[in-house]
């Protein structure tokens, strides 16, 4: 088996929702086009190995738009659409320096926020169709099965289609009733990419670069929009730790061991700024308040000075003004680190119900019982977050500190 060229799959991922946002505004028919997209991308991963074209989104339209058109001409669609077809077909040698990519890219995320489609189909769409996501990255974000993922994006394309959505910018209302779907999927994207739900890597930088530059887009396009703003604040601000993350063989490094001088300085100063420039200009949203904490961190020289009252403080307005089961689990780390693990271990009860899937509640219940001299508890919290992880890097850190534990003999 041939291995995988990590640079193609990037380049693939960038381009796909611009290909996508260039056929469906020439087009519409947004599910036939996505069609044709992966067709597309499909041919582009078994042809570029041997060389990649001069003008990849050139030869990824040109590929897609023939198949868009054979489909048109295929079985019925011969006799309703041949002649459209016909017409309509374009010479997608070069593309002309008017079509922008980007622009398109932010039109298709506003497109996949219509309002005819339910939240959790409007994100699982969006992270389709821009982000990249598989169904099963979008099933584990959302934490439901990978099949109910599925059906909710192809109603969504049917919806769009039922709708007459257009390819086209949202009114000024309309759009603002919209963002705040977008900014969700922008924080997916990018939270998927920080830590990957799955595969070999723990981090995968083409998402967080990906999210990072569509929120530049978002923050240019909608200036006075404070939670864009934040949200790119926070985005920069988590960003910057990414080199010290992990070792060189991928192994995860824990915040309060990581190397802060391989902090990415000019990001931090960046996401503060940011965010300095939208708190106190009205109440703070969620990821203004999720800035603010990834700022307490960035500011402090090492763990031991850490502002942890502050971050505690800032995490309990944070759960005022936008309560979930994950900012309890967040907020029991930082009670824990104020107060004592037992504190912490005492707001873990009754989060299974919610995150119980989910291996993070239980990684954290074993760290905050091996800070509270319960050993054989932690030991069997660890296991289970291995086992649910589909993180290989996550599920070896964590089969390390059973490991250490094992060997420790101190039960």
């Amino acid at each position: 088996m041939a291995p995988r060229d990590t640079r193609i799959e990037d380049l693939l991922r960038t381009l796909a929702p611009q290909v996508l946002g260039v056929l469906v505004r020439r087009y519409g028919q947004f599910d036939a086009c996505e069609d044709a997209v992966q067709e597309a991308l499909l041919e582009a991963a078994l042809q570029w190995p041997s060389g990649v074209p001069d003008n990849p989104r050139s030869w990824l339209l040109s590929v897609a738009s023939r198949r868009l058109i054979d489909a048109w001409r295929s079985d019925i669609a011969r006799r309703t659409r041949e002649d459209r077809a016909a017409a309509m077909e374009p010479a997608f040698t070069e593309i002309p320096d008017s079509v922008s990519e980007t622009d398109d890219t932010l039109t298709l995320m506003f497109l996949c926020c219509h309002p005819a489609l339910s939240a959790p189909s409007q994100l699982a769409l969006t992270l389709r169709a821009v982000g990249g996501l598989t169904t099963a990255e979008i099933a584990s974000a959302f934490m439901v099965p990978e099949a109910t993922v599925g059906q909710r994006i192809s109603r969504a394309k049917q919806a769009i289609q039922k709708a007459g959505g257009r390819f086209e910018q949202p009114a000024r209302d309309e759009r603002k009733a919209r963002l705040g779907v977008v900014l969700h999927v922008l924080y997916l994207i990018f939270n998927e990419g920080y830590t990957a739900s799955s595969g070999a890597s723990l981090q995968r930088e083409d998402l967080t670069t990906e999210a990072i530059r569509l929120a530049r887009l978002l923050v240019a396009a909608a200036p006075g929009e404070l939670e864009a703003t934040g949200l790119l604040a926070l985005m920069l601000l988590t960003d910057s730790r990414r080199r010290s993350r992990s070792l060189a063989d991928g192994t995860p490094v824990p915040l309060a061991e990581q190397d802060r001088s391989l902090w990415s300085k000019d990001q931090m100063r960046e996401g503060i700024a940011l965010l300095t420039s939208v708190l106190g200009r009205g109440r703070p949203g969620a990821y203004q308040l999720q800035a603010a904490i990834a700022a307490v961190h960035a500011e402090a020289p090492s763990d031991a000075e850490t502002d942890w009252p502050q971050i505690l403080a800032l995490y309990t307005v944070l759960e005022a003004v936008a309560p979930s089961p994950v900012v309890t689990l967040n907020r029991a780390v930082a009670l824990a680190r104020v107060e004592g693990p037992d504190s912490g271990l005492a707001l873990l009860e009754g989060l299974d119900t919610a995150l119980g899937r989910a291996h993070r509640l239980d990684a954290v219940r074993g760290h905050l019982l091996e800070l509270s001299g319960s050993p054989r508890e932690a030991r069997a919290a660890y296991l289970a977050a291995a086992k649910k992880t589909g993180s290989l890097q996550e599920r070896r850190y964590l089969m390390g500190k059973v490991a250490a534990l094992d060997s420790a003999e101190t039960w």
